[in-house]
């Protein structure tokens, strides 16, 4: 008989979800928009050019929150991203670099992301706290078929996690305090950022994830969603 695991003691109002890693897999969306772009591209320079637009990405987010750049929101970001994939790949078409652009709106949910997701809303208001812009999460969700209470955008603080900002977004938005907040992330590095203001915290593996280092203490931690459902219904 397999038993429940422990879980330790939380007291929890509201359940915030990162999306973009955590409920959909955006590496695998980009790459398949590159492969639509490219269709004779091997795999090697498949991932050749999903590093270009990755690297690309973080550069920019990097800059922003060092204040060294103007704030410009996901989808702006993702339409320059492309772009330099195109140069790499020595292709002209306007057209078909809004096309890659609109990629990383057409992100595919990790098999267990809905599922769970309609679980844990039957029981908790659930929030999506993503980088995205407003207008691409909006889009991401209903792609994917993430139902959520409320979703918001690090767009509304003109930054990107692990900005404090973004995190004080869902504080304010639930009117509770922090600790009475879960964050439910599958990169360390944004549940660190959500720790800095109080929040409690959730690790889900993922494939595309940060994992923890040995120094971390989250609340809980999980093989998947679906596990991370089974914990927090236990409570």
């Amino acid at each position: 008989m397999t038993s429940t695991p422990a879980v330790p003691a939380l007291d929890i109002d509201v359940v915030v979800f990162d999306v973009l890693g955590t409920m959909v897999d955006e590496p695998g969306g980009i790459e398949r928009g590159i492969r639509a772009l490219l269709p004779d591209a091997d795999d090697t320079e498949a991932r050749r050019l999903l590093g270009v637009w990755s690297g690309h990405v973080e550069e920019r987010q990097r800059a922003i929150l060092a204040g060294e750049a103007p704030y410009a929101n996901s989808a702006v970001i993702d339409l320059e991203a492309a772009g330099r994939v195109a140069v790499e790949a020595g292709v002209d078409d306007e057209g078909a670099i809004r096309d890659l652009a609109a990629a990383a709106q057409r992100l595919a949910p990790w098999h267990d992301s809905a599922r769970a997701l309609d679980r844990l809303a039957s029981r908790y208001p659930v929030v999506g706290l993503s980088n995205a812009s407003g207008a691409a999460l909006t889009r991401i969700s209903s792609h994917a078929g993430l139902r959520w209470h409320q979703v918001l955008s690090a767009e509304d603080a003109r930054s990107y996690k692990p900005h404090p900002d973004v995190y004080r977004l869902a504080i304010a938005n639930a009117d509770t305090a922090p600790e009475r907040l879960l964050m439910v992330a599958a990169h360390a590095w944004d549940l660190r950022g959500a720790q800095e203001l109080g929040m409690r915290t959730a690790y889900v593996e993922r494939p595309v994830g940060d994992p923890p280092r040995a120094t971390d203490a989250f609340d809980l931690t999980a093989p998947s969603l679906d596990a991370l459902a089974i914990q927090l219904n236990a409570l």
